[in-house]
């Protein structure tokens, strides 16, 4: 049966192929050898790992470039340190620099409260001041309303003191009239010197204009008698009343002073009503009062 052959199997680039011996041959040739060596597999092996380094390096180049970047970095750092602590001097500069910017820092930071603070205590004044002002400013306003009030109230009162002063009353309701200025009677020793208005004893008695009553009291044969005087002067009396109820003091028209009656020299109740223009001799007292609107 024919043998088969295989091919010999491909050795390695740079590899020496040395055909194995016949069994009982050259004994020496049975020993292992050393491969010789070829000059051109060493040179191929060479320029092989030369274009392994490069291409090491081409891939790794950048990296290489920033760690060496790096270290340099590190290696001034480490200079600086290392110069800072053999040179007494560039680290007092150091430390003093530190201090004057933490010292200028705290300044900033002083200044910037005192600031805040006298903005603060600026506005506290203003506001005060707005304040004070505002109350007295409420104090003047208030002042002035009042003085307003006041005059307004002052001339109302005059106002109504013109009206009064143009104002009469008749002294007397209910009454009729008996005895006139002049008649003559044996009541008198001389001739009437007033007029007599007839009414129930304790019949009111009225102020018959504005004025001051001046006089109140017993006068004889007039009996309780008031006397109020105008604000012109002229003299009204109030005669024959059985009490009087105001003696002094302001009056105005219509204002209640006394009670009818039969005191003094009279004959029966009635209120004997005289006008003395100036306090003097006594006039008609019926044109007086009819002059003064009141329809007797």
């Amino acid at each position: 049966m024919p043998s088969t052959l295989s091919a010999p199997a491909e050795q390695p680039w740079g590899a020496v192929h040395e055909p194995v011996p016949a069994f009982g041959g050259d004994p020496d040739r049975g020993r292992h050898r050393l491969p010789k060596q070829r000059s051109g597999n060493m040179g191929s092996s060479a320029v092989i790992g030369v274009a392994a380094m490069a291409a090491t390096l081409g891939t790794t180049g950048f990296t290489s470039y920033a760690a060496t970047t790096s270290a340099e970095h590190a290696d001034e750092a480490h200079e600086t340190a290392f110069a800072e602590a053999t040179d007494p001097g560039l680290a007092l500069a150091a430390r003093i620099q530190a201090q004057a910017d933490s010292q200028r820092t705290a300044a900033d930071e002083s200044a910037r409260l005192q600031a805040a603070r006298e903005a603060e205590a600026k506005r506290a004044v203003q506001e005060q001041a707005a304040a004070e002002a505002a109350a007295k400013d409420l104090v003047a306003k208030r002042a002035q309303e009042a003085r307003e009030k006041k005059e307004a109230e002052e001339r109302a009162a005059r106002e109504a003191e013109r009206k009064l002063l143009g104002t009469f009353a008749i002294p007397v309701s209910g009454y009729t009239l008996t005895a006139g200025f002049g008649q003559a009677g044996s009541y008198w020793s001389h001739l009437h010197t007033g007029l007599d208005f007839a009414v129930p004893t304790g019949t009111p008695v009225k102020a018959l204009g504005m004025g001051e009553i001046t006089s109140a009291g017993w006068s004889g044969a007039y009996g309780y008698r008031i006397i109020e005087t105008l604000p012109d002067g002229t003299e009204i009396w109030y005669c024959h009343l059985s009490s009087i109820v105001q003696g002094s003091g302001g009056v105005k028209p219509g204002d209640v002073i006394a009670r009818s009656g039969a005191t003094g020299n009279v004959t029966g109740p009635h209120l004997h009503l005289e006008v003395r223009p100036g306090g003097g001799a006594p006039i008609d007292p019926r044109p007086w009062l009819q002059s003064h609107g009141l329809d007797v």
